[in-house]
């Protein structure tokens, strides 16, 4: 029998099947401590760990004399069990009919479809999860010479960056922060410890845009000079600066919607600069969200790189 050869990103894969929607990133959090604690000791810097009470399921490395953090949420899209066969979102997911999702109560694990009723979600299912349970979109790993695809893309892949970014990072501080789909709200203490404990005031947002009639697959990462948000000029040119004088690839995003862990950092007391950069993909929040290779890689390259030199 051949033996099956690894990809290269089955770290991502794994990553895309953790239950980990808004608000019960614990199973994510405990992975990525794990992972950590393995592989750290391979990194060029081993980071101090910041976790555990006062930041409730959130983690904070430190690489040497940090200038700039990474924030990369871990929490995904999903749905919540109402009453009876009924659900409510976490997040923006798309609903579709037959999409297939998946949870667990105290009767164990059940897969269901998805099911519109009169402007109602609902699950089909032999018997009723109890009422709070998460259901998640199942993982349907999909991979070719060129793509990636799969659920939760968003935002497992700026966390994948992030790791990446790790192994090579002399300083600097990686955040993975929770709640982004669902409005927010670990993003505002974490930078408030940065910037008491390591002086931080920039930050870049490791996250997912979406392909656009302005943004292609395999032209790099995207360098978002506005969402819902107008981040600084200065701050964005300096970035572009860096990223030419590199000879890194990007494209630059301008939208009028779209929102990220950026909006805690801009609403601050404290003056931060913040840039989103990320790879772009199709059929966002969906089970289908999909990624070109090249934007990935470019996407690793290009932060290594700002961090360097920010």
């Amino acid at each position: 029998m051949t033996k099956r050869k690894k990809s290269g990103y089955e770290l991502l894969k794994d990553m895309c099947a953790i239950h980990a929607p808004s608000g019960n990133e614990v199973a994510m959090k405990d992975f990525l401590l794990d992972y950590i604690k393995q592989h750290s000791k391979n990194w060029t810097v081993k980071p101090k760990v910041i976790s555990g009470k006062g930041f409730q399921d959130n983690i904070i490395l430190i690489f040497g004399k940090p200038k700039t953090a990474m924030f990369a949420h871990m929490d995904s899209i999903g749905f919540t069990v109402r009453y009876g066969k009924q659900l409510v979102k976490i997040g923006g997911p798309v609903a579709k009919n037959g999409f297939t999702l998946v949870g667990r109560d105290a009767k164990g694990e059940q897969e269901v479809k998805l099911k519109i009723t009169d402007s109602q979600l609902e699950y089909e299912a032999k018997r009723d999860f109890a009422r709070g349970t998460e259901l998640v979109f199942k993982r349907n790993w999909r991979e070719d010479k060129n793509h990636i695809q799969c659920c939760y893309m968003d935002n497992r892949l700026g966390v994948y960056n992030a790791l990446k970014v790790a192994e090579t990072l002399k300083n600097g501080a990686i955040v993975f922060s929770s709640w982004e789909e669902h409005g927010g709200g670990s993003v505002s203490y974490l930078q408030k410890y940065l910037q008491e404990k390591h002086n931080i005031q920039q930050a870049l947002i490791s996250d997912i845009s979406w392909i656009s009639d302005g943004v292609r697959y395999a032209k790099g990462p995207v360098i978002s000079m506005r969402d819902s948000l107008i981040p600084r000029r200065s701050f964005i040119n300096r970035i572009i600066a860096i990223a030419d004088k590199n000879k890194c690839a990007y494209q630059l995003e301008i939208e009028g919607s779209g929102g990220s862990d950026a909006k805690e950092l801009q609403m601050a007391e404290y003056p931060w600069d913040w840039c989103f950069i990320g790879a772009a993909e199709e059929n966002v929040h969906t089970p289908d969200e999909k990624v070109h290779k090249k934007d990935v890689e470019g996407m690793i390259e290009l932060y290594k790189v700002l961090m360097k030199e920010l």
